[in-house]
């Protein structure tokens, strides 16, 4: 093994860690003030932060807050806040994955190279480095994209759940509850995280004397579930107003169930046209092998 080689790419490693540390403290921070103003509200934010630092116990939540308390704002580029609120899920340990898997894709192709020269292959000493920066990049984004992907499915799920909770709302108000208990006692009936998510939400809007279909209206805001806001306009309408909307939440889930139905019907569509291209591919290719005898003869004897 070259031992010029070997420091080489590890000087070249500690250069470029060096040199993005040195970047991350000489570019200015800048204030989170959204954040800022979440920790000192006194309503939801700082219930949910609250059970976010009861949470983090593991490392990767203490390599996230280190970095939120040294590391400027600027370098995550884009944090998907919402899709975070919709699975509960810390920005700590957010923030320590993405540096986790920085860090892991710094060192990989280094190893990779180490283990390769030992084996009596050379490769390019900027080889490494390059492949390190750029893997490093695209594992630092990966968990942006995996909180999109499942966002989207707890959403889809939400809906799904949100359609059953209206029915039980309108079910609520015909026996004679008010609109504060029909919302309270309906998501009390289940046991799913939305409902959960739900109950919560409702509580504490009694505690802080907030109207419930503004409590609802906001988490629709902040975890972009436009579902919600319907809900809460009907539900403002019973309350302020007295009037009678069974039919129109009876309505509204009937059609949630529908566009829900819908749209999967639009994606076992698509699944199956794609399906099918495998198909297509393994009946060419049965017929290939039919036909190739026939053709094979044929230009023999000629």
């Amino acid at each position: 093994m070259s031992t010029g080689l070997v420091m080489s790419i590890i000087a070249g490693a500690s250069v470029g860690l060096g040199v993005a540390l040195l970047l991350t403290q000489i570019l200015p921070a800048k204030a989170d003030l959204p954040g800022a103003l979440e920790r000192l509200s006194p309503t939801r934010h700082t219930a949910t932060m609250a059970r976010a630092d009861a949470r983090a116990a593991t490392r990767t939540d203490r390599v996230g807050r280190w970095a939120m308390a040294n590391l400027p704002t600027g370098l995550w580029v884009r944090t998907p806040h919402r899709e975070l609120a919709l699975l509960d899920r810390p920005l700590s340990q957010f923030y320590g994955e993405k540096l986790a898997l920085a860090a892991v894709g710094l060192v990989l192709p280094v190893a990779l190279a180490t283990f390769y020269t030992t084996l009596g292959l050379h490769p390019p000493v900027a080889l490494p480095a390059v492949v390190s920066l750029g893997l490093a990049a695209v594992l630092f984004f990966a968990p942006n994209r995996t909180a999109v992907q499942d966002a989207k499915k707890a959403r889809t799920e939400f809906r799904r759940a949100l359609g059953a909770y209206i029915e039980l709302v309108a079910l609520e108000r015909t026996n004679g509850a008010g609109v504060r208990q029909a919302m309270e006692a309906a998501a009390g009936v289940g046991d799913t995280w939305v409902f959960t998510r739900l109950d919560e939400e409702l509580s504490r809007s009694r505690l802080s004397g907030v109207a419930p279909w503004t409590a609802l209206r906001t988490l629709g805001d902040d975890l972009a579930l436009p579902e919600l806001h319907d809900f809460a306009d009907i539900m403002r309408l019973s309350g302020e107003q007295g009037a009678a909307v069974y039919t129109n939440l009876r309505a509204r889930a009937d059609s949630m169930r529908t566009a829900l139905l819908g749209e999967e019907l639009t994606e076992a569509n698509a699944t199956g046209e794609r399906m099918s291209i495998p198909g297509a591919v393994l009946g060419v290719v049965f017929m290939a092998l039919l036909i190739a005898p026939a053709l094979l003869r044929m230009f023999t004897h000629t």
